[in-house]
């Protein structure tokens, strides 16, 4: 070969690298001989805040909010683009010291994850209204905390009777709180599966509810016929309108998380090993779902508790071991040992 093929091939090669590069980012030829399109300014966080407040669910605002509270009266007045990782992991070390210390509290771990992801939802956004570029966000840069194991648990069965005694005897509305612990104990749905519940929501041919919870997601779930029966006479008793919340007061008011907590209080000051070990409504979840995978298996469980196929700890055989609705409804009429139409 000679040195001019030589140089010939090594153009080439050049060139063909080049290409490659530049597809890879995105960019054409022809965009290098035009002028540069100049990026819009970035916004403050004060500014910028409130947008993505407006754009995300209830759901997120609802995480997140405090933690954009906390970014605006640390840096309202500063750019999105002037913070550095570095400065990121200051704020996040400064919010797990100053944090409230609560008896459950694990050295502020929590908020510290809690406002990295907060971050992240901010600048994920500047990166999708093209604010910023991929590369300078420094929220990717910032690791999240490694998440600790949970410290709740299956509550033993002669415990589970004691709660729903004393939610049965005591408080300014048993009625209510008797039928809260059921619809949890049975469906192990979450607090706003249940905030979300319509009397719309209610099959009673087929005794299913339909759940709308965390992440948008949605699905039917079998009840026992006693339950439903009792979710319909609360409906019509307390007046719920057909398309709006089912869970009332007795003067018609629809509840809020706020029951949750006075109903737990009550408790622990009836049951003292309620308040000592911080029990609460998720403690249920665990309860019936333990259950469940101890009886049926992890598959059914799964299925049982809501759980998506799109974590990350979620191998492809799930794809294959789904469980139907009817093994979901034969685990839940052994739970209650009441027969149900689809089991």
């Amino acid at each position: 070969m000679t040195a001019h093929q030589h140089d010939s091939t090594a153009d080439r090669a050049d060139l063909d690298a080049a290409r490659l590069l530049l597809a890879r980012m995105g960019v054409a030829a022809e965009d290098l001989l035009t002028e540069p399109v100049s990026r819009p300014l970035v916004p403050t966080f004060a500014d910028y805040i409130p947008i993505v407040s407006a754009a995300v669910s209830e759901g997120t605002r609802r995480v997140y909010n405090s933690y954009w509270n906390r970014i605006l009266d640390h840096w309202g007045h500063r750019r999105l683009d002037e913070p550095t990782p570095s400065q990121i992991k200051q704020l996040v070390e400064h919010t797990r010291t100053h944090v409230v210390a609560r008896r459950n509290a694990r050295g502020g771990r929590s908020a510290g994850e809690h406002l990295i992801a907060a971050f992240r939802c901010l600048y994920r956004h500047a990166e999708d209204d093209r604010l910023i570029t991929a590369a300078d966000n420094p929220a990717r840069k910032v690791a999240k905390p490694a998440r600790l194991p949970s410290t709740r648990r299956a509550v033993a069965s002669n415990q589970l009777a004691e709660i729903n005694h004393t939610a049965a005897t005591t408080g300014n509305d048993p009625t209510l709180d008797t039928l809260l612990l059921r619809l949890h104990t049975e469906t192990a749905c979450r607090r706003g599966g249940a905030l979300n519940l319509r009397p719309q929501d209610l099959d009673p041919d087929q005794s299913l509810i339909f759940l709308r919870e965390k992440g948008e997601t949605v699905r039917w779930q079998p009840v026992s016929p006693t339950l439903m029966t009792h979710l319909q006479h609360h409906a019509n008793d307390r007046r719920a309108p057909h398309d709006g919340q089912l869970l009332r007061y007795r003067n018609g008011q629809p509840i809020t998380s706020r029951r949750y907590d006075y109903l737990w209080r009550r408790l622990g000051k009836h049951l003292p090993w309620v308040a000592t070990q911080q029990i609460s409504t998720h403690w249920l979840r665990h309860t019936t779902l333990t259950w469940v995978e101890r009886n049926f298996g992890y598959a059914i469980a799964r299925a049982y508790a809501g759980h998506n196929d799109h974590g990350s700890e979620v191998g492809t055989t799930t794809t294959y071991v789904r469980a139907t609705l009817n093994e979901i409804a034969t685990a839940l009429a052994t739970l209650t040992q009441e027969p149900h139409p689809l089991s």
